[in-house]
């Protein structure tokens, strides 16, 4: 990152994006951490738990689409004040009532879904600001924002140990509230932004076979990253008979490791290309969830396996997002939120596949395995298009950036 780069955007903007993006995927996942006390105190089997945490993915895919359709037809900025102050309110009402049914957690679940549905705010609210070789760092920085998902594995299980798992609700509006007032202050539009899309724009963006690619890559890379965040907690309980606070620790080094690696994984692929460093990441993340599948004894090593894997599927986070503008400068809203829709269901369909294995066969075995698989068919995906990529947007006579 040299000086053109803090000099080509907006740099108050692109934090703001991120500390939007990083509280917001903090209680987009709450659950996770949660899950374990949660359900053996509402007394949920272990496909519950899985759908209990997988519901709030689900609810921010589908929501990503809406959202990113709100910050077109009237700015990032508006639409992400509007999402913060949903989730907001949703987390008052858990705290003030309090959650006694299984029912009552999927609601809760599904307002929780507009803080996933931040991705297709912070994301072209910092796009738009920078040019083309400077988009895999800025998507990268934005993109961070999934760390936030460290401090509720780090926190939320021992919070709910001291203060009971309803509190940590309250106690996360502390730093909701102090982020939306900075994000209102600081956060600007880019002044150059592209025109609103309607839903035919949408539908048009789906009638092109790349946007199909990138969705499907995505869903490997992102959905993996959260689904295994969201799974791990209740898979190092499971598996290894860890306590929810030591498991949230376990948990917070796999996904620390995939949050740090995602704007690194933006700079790399500015570097080296997006294409290169995604078929490395997914040549990696298929051999270490592939390996933990056959039954490690050890809870280190499997850890040391997950944060491997995590850091592999972090760094193609920030490089499908460095070749996304490159295909897509002008509709990058519209794709944003297809792609992270795509993303949000592979986690969903991670968190509540893997649940659902666990408790027809009684092993997460099976489900890892059919992931390194994904990982596998992603890698030969890839390795189809690259050439025609190359060849046509991609080529350098049609973009500064590396592809």
């Amino acid at each position: 990152m040299n000086t053109s780069f803090w000099k080509a955007g907006h740099a108050p903007t692109l934090f703001a994006a991120f500390l939007y993006f990083d509280l917001s995927f903090m209680v987009w996942y709450l659950l996770g951490p949660l899950g374990v006390q949660i359900a053996t105190d509402l007394q949920l089997t272990t496909q519950q738990r899985a759908m209990m945490v997988a519901t709030p993915i689900l609810a921010g895919a589908v929501l990503r689409f809406l959202m990113g359709m709100l910050a077109d037809r009237t700015s990032p900025k508006s639409a992400g004040i509007a999402g913060q102050l949903v989730v907001i309110a949703a987390l008052t009402v858990a705290w003030l009532h309090g959650i006694h049914s299984y029912e009552q957690a999927l609601l809760l679940g599904l307002f929780l879904g507009f803080a996933g549905a931040s991705f297709a705010v912070a994301l072209p609210l910092a796009s738009q600001w920078y040019p083309p070789q400077h988009q895999g760092k800025a998507m990268g920085i934005a993109g961070a924002g999934n760390s936030g998902t460290v401090f509720a594995a780090l926190f939320a299980p021992a919070l709910a140990g001291l203060f009971g798992w309803n509190a940590v609700f309250g106690l996360a509006l502390i730093p909701l509230l102090l982020t939306l007032i900075i994000f209102a202050a600081a956060a600007r539009n880019a002044p150059e932004r592209p025109p609103a899309k309607s839903v035919a724009d949408y539908m048009k963006a789906l009638g092109d076979r790349d946007s199909w690619w990138f969705m499907f890559f995505y869903s490997v890379t992102f959905g993996g990253f959260l689904g295994l965040a969201s799974t791990l907690p209740g898979y190092f309980h499971d598996q290894y008979g860890l306590d929810p606070v030591t498991a949230g620790y376990y948990t917070a080094a796999c996904v620390f490791a995939g949050s740090l690696m995602r704007p690194l994984g933006g700079a790399c692929a500015d570097r080296i290309g997006g294409i290169r460093t995604l078929l490395v990441v997914y040549t990696v993340a298929a051999i270490c969830i592939g390996a933990v599948g056959f039954h490690i004894s050890s809870a280190v090593a499997a850890l040391a396996l997950f944060v491997v894997a995590m850091l592999s599927l972090g760094a193609g986070n920030g490089a499908v997002f460095q070749l996304v503008p490159q295909r897509f400068r002008k509709e990058i809203g519209v794709m944003t939120g297809l792609i992270g829709m795509a993303g949000g269901i592979g986690g969903f369909l991670l968190t509540a596949g893997l649940g659902a294995i666990k408790q027809s066969t009684g092993d997460y075995q099976l489900g890892l395995w059919l992931f390194a698989s994904l990982g596998v068919l992603a890698w030969f995906g890839l390795y189809g298009v690259k050439q025609r990529w190359r060849t046509t947007w991609g080529s350098a006579a049609m973009t500064a950036a590396r592809v």
